[in-house]
């Protein structure tokens, strides 16, 4: 056989009077088979990036369970009016503190209500709170962090600082804090009005917190993305501003997004159910894992599963999310695995 990086030889006729006619070229039955189509349809089509990552995330074993488990908690956090055996508010003062048993699965706690119905409607609310702060802070630290990055000078100056300022505070200080305030006073300005107690007010306290979070990582992309030579033919031949934050940077910005929304939704529910656990959450009658843990801190010795049930809720959406998180970023960027490596 011949070598396959052999040049194709074709005898052409020779070619007079310095010009070459239609007639002179060869007919297709006349070129050789790799001419003739033959080898290039042999040659595999190019994985899009999309399938790509799709191919790597299915590999990991462990990332595919965390979706799994996501996936689980998200059905049950939708169907919780149809998963759930009773009504998670609904006390019965002749049932309080009944063992598990085929009406009550896990129990009911010091008011007789049941506790499977409790986490179940927990897992509603929690997992609310933890996907609308992300969208929140994604919102207002995206657009923060990309025109930071871009137009740079004063202007990046003063946005920074800004997020300094909030970073400077412990989190869950400047969440309690801001819970405290709010809580009893409600939260309005111009059209919104948020009243106290309202869903809202947890959600707006923890996606303002982790603002920084989101935009200080946009930015540093933003940053390298500006130098590039894409974004610099851009500019120079006069594309406005706005269209190339839309239409340049932020699809190439996207995949740290998608990275972050996983790993921020588990740091927003820790923050929820804490907020709840201090009384500064959610507020009773509305069942969320944190305040079922504050109903059972009490009864650890007594009625241990009152408080273990949505530990364990929490526990395992948490780890689900973290798992799903480093499968997407490994999937997404598959070089920040080999950084670490060779770090």
């Amino acid at each position: 056989m011949a070598d396959s990086h052999e040049p194709v030889r074709m005898n052409l006729p020779p070619i007079s009077g310095g010009s070459l006619t239609e007639a002179d070229l060869p007919t297709p039955a006349e070129l050789p088979a790799v001419h003739r189509g033959a080898w290039p349809a042999s040659v595999p089509r190019a994985e899009s990036p999309f399938a790509q990552a799709v191919r790597r995330l299915r590999r990991s074993t462990t990332a595919l369970i965390g979706a799994a488990i996501v996936a689980m908690l998200l059905v049950i956090a939708i169907f919780a009016d149809v998963l759930a055996p009773q009504s998670p508010i609904t006390s019965d003062q002749t049932q309080t503190f009944a063992s598990p048993s085929w009406a009550h699965p896990l129990g009911t706690d010091q008011l007789g209500r049941d506790m499977l119905s409790r986490v179940i409607h927990g897992s509603r609310l929690s997992l609310v709170v933890g996907v609308s702060s992300v969208l929140l802070a994604l919102f207002i630290g995206v657009p923060l962090g990309m025109i930071a990055g871009f137009y740079g000078g004063r202007l990046d100056s003063a946005i920074m600082r800004a997020m300094d300022l909030v970073l400077a505070f412990p989190i869950y200080l400047l969440a309690i804090s801001l819970s405290i305030v709010l809580i009893t006073q409600g939260f309005k300005v111009g059209p919104i009005s948020i009243t106290a107690g309202s869903l809202w007010l947890p959600i707006w306290i923890i996606g303002i917190v982790y603002v920084p979070y989101i935009a200080r990582p946009v930015r540093g992309q933003v940053l390298a993305l500006k130098e590039t030579e894409f974004v610099l033919a851009a500019v120079g031949l006069g594309v406005p501003s706005g269209r190339i934050l839309l239409r340049d940077i932020l699809p190439n910005v996207t995949t740290t997004l998608i990275v972050f929304i996983p790993l921020m939704m588990a740091l927003n529910i820790l923050t929820e159910s804490a907020l709840s656990f201090l009384s500064i959450g959610m507020q009773p009658p509305d069942a969320s894992w944190g305040t079922i843990i504050q109903d059972g801190q009490t009864l650890l010795y007594t009625r241990p599963m009152v408080a273990l049930a949505p530990g364990v809720a929490i526990v395992l959406t948490v780890l689900a999310l973290n798992v799903f998180g480093d499968g997407l970023r490994d999937a997404l960027d598959p070089r920040s695995k080999l950084r670490i490596r060779q770090g």
